[in-house]
């Protein structure tokens, strides 16, 4: 127990920029196997995200909240994800081999493709919430994160590390299937608990997404990074809050 809990506090460190200032002894493997709390951590993100919506919507216009509430996603995340979006766009579309594709994404600059990837995925964001009936947005905001974490479990238990150094290493060598099972199940149960059976097919396809979109941006690399880690997390948000404007 007192394992499992050192990583809790080490994913909810990692992926959030929640205030827990304790210096937790931990080496690579605590990071691989903690990514079986990321939709528990996905769940936190979007708990206080509504709580926030409902706050805003006491004197805010309805299009107004949703985009302060995209604002508040990035500042509790630190822009973590955004970033990694950003580095695997610029990389895969440069039309350069795996070698290069690698350095573009390892560079600290933005290029072009990055821009547009940002500005594609909040726009994107911003306007499925605002198109959701506004009885089920609730709903969306309060799980979207939680999608999000389950494409970031699912693509490096998935994935073989592209590189043979770097921040995304202990994510993929040790996330293994039991960790993507077990994330899977409590996936499941959230989605139930809110949404019930119609929740477990939108997870069920947020899962399918996840896939897609995992073999989509590993196939030039023929391998993850921490970044298309990120990427897959923030694209798979998106995914979801489609099916959610659809199913919902």
């Amino acid at each position: 127990m007192k394992k499992l809990f050192k990583r809790f506090i080490l994913m909810i460190q990692f992926f959030t920029r929640i205030p827990i200032k304790v210096e937790i002894p931990s080496d690579n493997e605590d990071f691989g196997k903690g990514l079986v709390f990321a939709p528990i951590i996905g769940l936190m993100i979007g708990g206080i995200l509504l709580g926030f919506y409902y706050l805003f919507m006491l004197f805010l216009p309805l299009m107004v909240t949703i985009i302060f509430i995209i604002l508040l996603y990035i500042t509790i995340t630190g822009g973590l994800h955004l970033d990694g979006l950003a580095d695997t766009f610029d990389g895969l579309f440069s039309g350069r081999g795996k070698e290069r594709i690698l350095e573009i994404m390892r560079d600290s600059r933005i290029g072009t493709f990055g821009v547009l990837a940002l500005v594609g995925v909040v726009l994107a964001d911003i306007g499925l919430l605002a198109s959701i009936n506004p009885l089920n947005i609730p709903y969306a905001i309060l799980l979207f994160p939680v999608a999000g974490r389950i494409g970031s479990l699912l693509s490096a238990g998935l994935s073989s590390y592209a590189r043979e150094q770097g921040l995304g290493k202990s994510f993929i060598d040790y996330c293994t299937m039991k960790e993507i099972t077990i994330g899977i199940v409590i996936a499941f149960i959230i989605f139930y608990i809110f949404l019930g059976l119609l929740g477990v097919a939108i997870a069920f396809l947020t899962h399918i997404t996840t896939l897609i979109l995992t073999l989509m941006l590993t196939k030039k690399l023929a391998g993850a990074t921490g970044d298309i880690l990120g990427a897959v997390c923030e694209l798979n948000q998106v995914a979801f809050l489609i099916i959610v404007l659809l199913m919902l």
